[in-house]
């Protein structure tokens, strides 16, 4: 099968997914002239849902007994990912996120649920270590940069500076001991959108797994987690399309077991304005969209840290970016830069870890 989606919220992604055996439709992967003895297991099928949550469509592909059992796993996904959304959006007013947010200067430490404080905790740890590269206090600089993009103009000086003074990971007070958060500035707003969606992933796989079913993958819209693969193949075939021709075929694929993979790039998202292109990923540093054209892929053990290494990458560039993942135990990393109309490669030394090939002009089978 053949994922074409994209994230139009925060970040864009053009990776192409199917299974490594071409299968169509829910059809069962046994062979049925075989004879099964009485205690082998019933063959699987294959069964595909899809959905839309956080302002993106979610597809899930599946491997189960029967289409009863198919339906309780996904549907038991889709309530994980929409519960998630209540929790860590930063569009819906009443969140739990948006009414952290609106404590902020306030002086006040706010109890957070599990869900919160953990992804709260990863984020705090990635903008330690990226150096502000990643940073979820984002938030009043993406309202205003999301309002340049529709006016296609910069933002006035003095707003853009009001942004910068009410945004910086350090202002945000994470208490390890009483799991809270307190937002110390006036007008601080998060915005969790470089980590939200790859969270979602993988308590999506996990209860899945709580399902009784391991064979399976979602792609949130290009944040991909993968499970054990599908019956007989050693992974999930994921392509990659290059950075010259977003609309093409991909140009290499990574078998995915276990295992994720996302993209960050301006491939769909950009503006143009006065000459500049500029991407919808924001530079905490400047507040500004970046004009450095690239496309980050990240693979990663689980979804929420390939979603994360991919944004703070963006920002970095390769040369600060790539030492961050090998600091990453289980990442690897693959990024495209088109500085002065060329493109360069660089790569991380993990990558060697995940089974990647070119696509030697192979088209990915469609559904």
């Amino acid at each position: 099968m053949d994922f074409r989606l994209r994230n139009d919220c925060q970040r864009v992604c053009r990776l192409v997914c199917c299974a490594a055996l071409a299968v169509v439709g829910h059809s069962s992967l046994a062979a049925a002239d075989e004879p099964k003895s009485a205690n082998e297991p019933a063959p699987l099928e294959r069964f595909r849902y899809q959905q839309t949550h956080m302002g993106a469509p979610w597809t899930l592909v599946l491997y189960a007994a029967d289409e009863q059992a198919a339906n309780i796993a996904a549907d038991a996904a889709y309530a994980r990912v929409a519960a998630l959304d209540a929790i860590l959006s930063d569009y819906q007013p009443e969140s739990e996120l948006s009414r952290l947010s609106r404590t902020a200067g306030s002086g006040q430490a706010v109890a957070v649920s599990d869900d919160l404080w953990t992804v709260l905790r990863r984020s705090q740890d990635l903008a330690v270590a990226s150096d502000g590269a990643f940073d979820v206090t984002v938030g009043p600089l993406v309202r205003l940069w999301r309002r340049a993009r529709r006016m296609q103009a910069l933002p006035k000086e003095e707003l853009l500076a009001a942004a910068r003074a009410a945004t910086g990971y350090r202002h945000l007070e994470l208490d390890e001991r009483l799991h809270t958060a307190k937002l110390l500035l006036p007008d601080m707003r998060l915005d969790l959108g470089g980590i939200a969606m790859g969270y979602a992933v993988d308590e999506a796989l996990r209860v899945l797994r709580e399902q009784g079913v391991t064979r399976a993958i979602v792609d949130a819209s290009g944040d991909i987690g993968a499970g054990d693969p599908p019956p007989g193949e050693t992974g999930w075939r994921v392509g990659i399309v290059p950075l010259d021709a977003a609309d093409g075929p991909p140009s290499r694929y990574v078998l995915l077991a276990n295992a994720a993979v996302t993209n960050s790039g301006d491939a769909f998202q950009f503006v143009e304005i006065d000459g500049v292109r500029y991407s919808h990923i924001i530079d905490p540093q400047t507040g500004l969209g970046l004009t450095d054209r690239s496309s980050v892929t990240v693979l990663a053990r689980d979804c929420l840290t390939a979603d994360s290494l991919a944004t703070a990458v963006s920002v970095l560039g390769p040369v600060r970016g790539l030492p961050l993942v090998e600091a990453t135990p289980g990442a690897a990393a693959i990024v495209l830069r088109r500085p002065h109309d060329e493109n360069e490669l660089y790569e991380s030394q993990r990558l060697s870890e995940y089974a990647i090939s070119p696509a030697d002009g192979a088209q990915a089978p469609s559904e």
